[in-house]
């Protein structure tokens, strides 16, 4: 099963990245994305939120199930074992970290879910990889520039990335273009205002946009 996983993320190449949206509004908000051509999608754990174990769990499960064959649905800002746990009882198929935490990598492998640390130096990516994770995302990526993740990439080239923070629908092909496997998209893709106020077609046409652009460049 893990190895279907990173396959189909390498083949998809995006993940939305979900955060802030309720019960109401997650399968919506799943739909547009699916309509959209994009079939992969991160629920990410809000670690100031007291009830985060228990909300965020709830909408992975809710989505696992009611979007089963359509969406393969991860968790995102998995910090710790309890977030793994939790995550994995509600059938996500990938952790998601901002950060390298050989804890939560042991426990996916543990688990077979597909780790994804986050990093940020040519140090840290190496490392997390030898500790065994399947994808290196490296993040911010906007910050950190193309320039510098394909400096990155070149002698790293035998490690899977993924650049999340500061993808849009008009730089991802950029992006594509310098060495990654893939990206993650939060804000620019999966836009609460819009979701909040019904407008789910917004959702859907920039999900196509970004997988045209995507296609553009690995077709």
């Amino acid at each position: 099963m893990k190895q279907k996983i990173i396959e189909l993320i390498k083949k998809e190449k995006i993940i939305a990245i979900v955060r802030g949206v309720d019960e109401e509004h997650i399968i919506p908000t799943a739909q547009a994305l699916y309509e959209g051509g994009i079939h992969m999608m991160e629920i990410t754990f809000d670690q100031s939120n007291p009830n985060h174990l228990v909300e965020t769990s709830k909408l992975i499960k809710v989505v696992s199930e009611q979007m089963q064959g359509k969406i393969c649905v991860g968790a995102g800002t998995v910090m710790n074992i309890a977030q793994c746990d939790a995550a994995f009882q509600a059938g996500a198929k990938y952790f998601i970290t901002p950060n390298v935490n050989v804890d939560v990598i042991r426990k996916a492998n543990e688990l077979e879910v597909v780790s994804i640390p986050g990093a940020l130096s040519p140090t840290e990516a190496p490392y997390a990889y030898e500790e065994g994770a399947d994808f290196v995302k490296l993040f911010p990526a906007g910050d950190l520039g193309s320039n510098y993740i394909k400096s990155l990439c070149a002698p790293l080239n035998h490690i899977p990335f993924l650049a999340v923070g500061g993808v849009s629908a008009s730089n991802v092909g950029d992006f594509m273009k310098i060495g990654v496997c893939g990206v993650g998209v939060g804000g620019s893709l999966v836009d609460r205002k819009a979701i909040y106020s019904g407008d789910y077609d917004i959702i859907t046409k920039t999900a196509k946009e970004f997988v045209k652009n995507i296609q553009k460049v690995t077709i």
